[in-house]
């Protein structure tokens, strides 16, 4: 199915600035959706059929507090014969029209309506609003108070007022919606109408009694505990004064607010503040933040452990007298070293693969000078390894670690050279190349069989289950062929 930015280009709607604007209607129509009872369906003039008069459907909103008309999607489609006159009077007269007779859709009855999208000035599209009427009945006086409310919000679409860019765009969890508590306030600020949920919310936060007459900032600023720091923008919100969004906090409950003024002619005239509970989500971020703080600490120390054990095994290498001894801890010391740069690396982000090309950069800078203090050698990466599971992450960087040393102490005995490795990433199946410049294969045509190839071979066919093999590089040299299949993201 298309996007709504697919269909606006289709369209032809070429200006940045018109399909943002709608973008940000569609972003926040639900709203306006719920309060109606209705569904909407926003439509642009249609430039692919070339029939004048003719309007597509790029986006289709149904509200969560009524029963939808319809229950095919329409986005995409071109507008019904039925529909098409009064949409195209909305569109070329700028105003705000009824149809005269109900609808039909699926055998229901639906009044139908059409509004202007108008920015700057210009009308850029064309929101229809369709009300199941089946099931009229007599409307309370929330159904009222909600009605009334989408009333507001679409003559402000009709006159550029609504969207308001200046309203945070963030998805931050917990956003209030319709259902979960609404406030309607005067141009003072004062409370006009409360939903029974959002009455229901405050006396959770330690309100008693009704609000209706009394200002909402006010009660709202008598139930806030001393010495907890309040957010700056709550005054503005709980007056009705910025389209903001702003957390309260009092005894134990979390209120998420959202405030959407309404206006006329630039003046305000009143506004909505909708209310969630969001208690156990402010509760569950606290507590992950926490684990989140807690698990960072527990990789830094590791990485702080793994640095000192490299550490006393460089010291315990120095004392050593037999040469044979000396090597074997400066080998383990490097191994250690590398294992404390993949886990530094891994432990950066909460993801459950990691940037590769950054490992082995930091493995490749420091391997020659472990290996080979003093020495003239380069070591270069070619090519891009991409995002590796962490559970293939430290083998792989462990075994061409050990590539790369036996390469600068073996092949390159005099400290003097280049060492290559070559990635060739085809989906999940990954070819690296260690190549050397250096003396090549001993006579016998394979590698030794010392401990650093053991270890190579061992990670290669028991880790990551792959293949690796030794030959000839042209031009002189060796290479060391990998050929792995890598895991999935878990």
């Amino acid at each position: 199915m298309s996007t709504l930015g697919n269909l606006l280009h289709e369209e032809g709607v070429s200006s940045e600035h018109d399909a943002e604007w709608l973008h940000l209607l569609v972003g926040d129509w639900q709203l306006i959706a719920d309060l109606s009872f209705a569904d909407l369906v926003l439509w642009v003039p249609s430039r692919t059929e070339h029939r004048d008069g003719d309007f597509r459907a790029v986006a289709h909103c149904r509200p969560s507090t009524g029963v939808t008309v319809y229950h095919d999607d329409v986005v995409g489609g071109h507008i019904a014969k039925t529909q098409r006159q009064m949409v195209q009077r909305a569109y070329s007269t700028a105003s705000w029209v009824r149809a005269l007779q109900p609808g039909w859709q699926a055998g229901l009855p639906v009044r139908e309506e059409a509004v202007p999208v108008v920015r700057n000035g210009r009308v850029i599209a064309v929101l229809t609003r369709h009300s199941n009427l089946a099931a009229a009945r007599a409307p309370s006086r929330l159904e009222l108070t909600y009605m009334e409310c989408a009333g507001e919000l679409l003559r402000m679409i009709s006159q550029g007022a609504f969207p308001d860019v200046s309203a945070p765009t963030g998805a931050r969890r917990g956003a209030p919606r319709v259902g979960d508590g609404l406030v309607l306030l005067d141009v003072e600020g004062v409370v006009v109408y409360t939903s029974p949920n959002a009455l229901s919310l405050l006396h959770r936060l330690g309100h008693i009694g009704e609000v209706e007459g009394e200002s909402l900032a006010e009660v709202v600023s008598d139930l806030l505990e001393e010495r907890r720091p309040v957010d700056e923008s709550l005054p503005l919100v709980l007056t009705g004064r910025a389209p903001w969004r702003s957390d309260v906090e009092a005894r134990g409950v979390a209120l998420s607010l959202r405030a959407i003024p309404f206006t006329q002619a630039g003046q305000r005239t009143g506004a909505i503040v909708l209310a969630r509970d969001v208690s156990e989500l402010r509760r569950r971020e606290r507590e992950l933040m926490s684990k989140d703080a807690t698990i960072r600490e527990m990789h830094h120390r590791v990485k702080n452990n793994l640095t000192t054990v490299a550490a006393l095994l460089r010291l315990q290498a120095r004392r050593m007298t037999t040469s044979e001894a000396r090597e074997a801890l400066e080998e383990a010391m490097r191994r250690v070293s590398i294992i404390a740069v993949v886990h530094d690396t891994l432990s950066q982000g909460v993801d459950s693969s990691v940037d590769f090309d950054e490992v082995v950069d930091k493995g490749l800078r420091v391997t020659p000078d472990l290996a080979v203090p003093s020495s003239n050698i380069r070591v270069k990466r070619e090519g891009s390894f991409g995002a590796i599971s962490s559970g293939d992450a430290t083998a792989l960087a462990l075994a061409l670690t050990e590539l790369v040393t036996n390469a600068v102490e073996h092949a390159l005995p005099d400290g003097e050279g280049s060492v290559w490795v070559r990635p060739v990433r085809d989906g999940a199946h990954l070819q690296v190349i260690v190549a050397d410049d250096g003396v090549g294969l001993p006579e016998q045509g394979g590698p030794g069989n010392g401990l650093g190839t053991q270890i190579v071979k061992a990670l290669i066919g028991g880790e990551l289950n792959g293949t690796i093999i030794w030959r000839d590089r042209d031009g002189g040299g060796t290479e060391a062929v990998i050929s792995i299949e890598l895991r999935k993201d878990e």
